[in-house]
């Protein structure tokens, strides 16, 4: 396959990615959970982008990376600590903050005859506020990886 296939699809991955995270973050920010039917729909809007737009550009970025690991003979660090980084986010998103979602919806739903928001979904809210965070360092980890290919762990080393 093409380097500049592969370099594009990563390219893609990670606008769809960061962007559907960004949009998580401003619509929460813009809209919040103030009534039990807002968080519902903010709920409903987040987990629709997380199926449209995060995993599918998280898909994407592994695949493009997993590819540049497995087709060339030297793995140069920078890729192997972007994979990792990947790794980390995977197992944030598949394991923690994708089956959240609906629960989250689940709990907002629930609340909408009470005309607020309850104390369960504050709670689980709070903990997917605090997943979603520790993604932050990793995610700007693995960007600054992909873009400046540093050479680390003793790569700069002279070899004699």
């Amino acid at each position: 396959m093409n380097n500049r296939l592969i370099n594009f699809l990563n390219e893609i991955g990670t606008i769809m990615y960061v962007g559907g995270i960004f949009s998580h973050i401003v619509i929460g920010a813009t809209l919040g959970h103030e009534t039990a039917e807002t968080a519902y729909h903010v709920g409903t809007y987040k987990e629709l982008s997380a199926y449209i737009l995060i995993l599918p550009g998280l898909a994407l970025k592994l695949f493009a990376d997993l590819y540049c690991y497995f087709s060339t003979k030297q793995k140069p660090n920078w890729l192997k600590m972007k994979l990792v980084m990947l790794a980390f986010l995977s197992v944030n998103a598949f394991v923690f903050l994708v089956p959240m979602m609906p629960e989250m919806v689940e709990l907002a739903k629930a609340s909408i005859p009470q005309g607020k928001v309850s104390q369960a979904y504050l709670d689980k809210a709070k903990i997917e506020e605090l997943i979603g965070m520790s993604n932050a360092l990793p995610l700007l980890a693995e960007l600054v990886l992909g873009s400046f290919k540093p050479k680390l762990f003793g790569e700069r080393k002279i070899k004699s």
